[in-house]
């Protein structure tokens, strides 16, 4: 499909800048079929089923944006990607100004070779010394504030809290999942009480979230690839919950996208441990999730179109046009929405 099929206009101002305080203060737009209501974060219970289960992503966003210098030059390093316990790879800014072999002083004591430029002209990064990369980066590190953020304020120590989920445990996201923004205790008990059940996952999101897709056509773009995991014993349950009629509610596209690549032609959830790169857009046949709970995203963006293949692309244009009409906040920081596609009504 062409790109700018998935293009509108989005004024700036409606980009959150902060979250909403409490968290479960945000304003949710239910998009249930092809119907469109106003609702809250709060009301989520009432538009679920008991049975019904909402999976989350427990990825732990670590300090991965750096700033140093090689040399005179100043280099700005968004780490992306783990390879193993030295090395990551990194989007790197002023690019120009850096060779292979050259190594990158981040002050504090931290440093790291550029040992490889990779096709897409990232590079490999070697972090010396024998300390965790996880403390070199809490001595030198700052949150990886999307740019859409980062080029109004700077991150700040109320970012360190704000940008990350009450899930995160597991060390290794440069961008939260940022749907899970929205929960707080009070909200887990109140879905509790309605016989909502809960599972996490692990997808470890990297920068290339953030990149924008720069070809005309959705075939000829590459997705950036993510790690995560789904242990068999969750597997397992969410595969008897949907065989007892109820629905697998995805909090966020990265638990969508994780949950998809496990899927077996059949609909169920097998077990994953490893890299996925999958690219959903219009046309493509959902296996494991029956909804989805995300934030607004951005215009020409691969989450817009993955929020398109699941609604239909004039349902979210409709919706869209809607939530920016009546103020809805966008982004990370801001408001959510709660899809709900007419199959996912399973008893129908």
């Amino acid at each position: 499909m062409r790109v700018d099929a998935f293009d509108f206009d989005l004024p700036s101002e409606r980009i959150a800048l902060r979250p909403a305080r409490p968290r479960d203060a945000a304003r949710m737009l239910v998009v249930d079929g092809r119907a469109i209501v106003d609702a809250g974060v709060r009301n989520l219970p009432q538009w679920l089923r008991p049975g019904d289960c909402l999976v989350f992503n427990d990825t732990r966003v670590i300090p991965a944006q750096l700033e140093g210098r090689r040399g005179d030059a100043k280099i700005g390093a968004t780490l992306h990607k783990r390879i193993d316990l030295r090395r990551w790879q990194a989007f790197v800014r002023n690019a120009k100004r850096l060779r292979v072999g050259e190594t990158i002083d981040f002050g504090s004591g931290v440093a790291a070779l550029a040992e490889e430029r990779l096709a897409d002209g990232s590079f490999v990064l070697a972090f010396a010394g024998d300390e965790p990369v996880e403390l070199l980066l809490e001595r030198a590190g700052t949150m990886p504030l999307p740019p859409y953020i980062a080029g109004k304020r700077g991150a700040d120590e109320a970012d360190r809290v704000d940008y990350q989920t009450m899930f995160a445990r597991e060390d290794g996201a440069v961008a939260a999942p940022t749907a899970a923004l929205h929960f707080t205790p009070e909200l887990l008990a109140a879905l509790a009480t309605a016989g909502i059940a809960t599972e996490t996952l692990t997808l470890h999101v990297g920068a290339g979230t953030f990149l924008p897709v720069k070809a005309d056509d959705t075939d000829d773009h590459v997705m950036h690839a993510e790690w995560g995991r789904i242990d068999a014993a969750t597997a397992a349950r969410l595969n008897a919950l949907r065989a007892a009629g109820g629905r697998v509610i995805a909090v966020g596209t990265t638990s969508l996208r994780l949950l998809e690549s496990a899927a077996r032609d059949d609909g169920t959830i097998a077990s994953f441990a490893g890299d996925t790169s999958i690219f959903i857009t219009p046309g493509y046949r959902f296996k494991a999730i029956d909804g989805l709970m995300t934030n607004f995203h951005l215009p020409r963006s691969t989450l817009f179109m993955l929020v398109s293949a699941l609604m239909g692309l004039e349902t979210m244009q409709a919706a869209y046009a809607h939530a920016i009409a009546a103020e809805y906040r966008f982004y990370s920081y801001g408001d959510a929405s709660l899809l709900l596609p007419p199959q996912s009504d399973r008893s129908a």
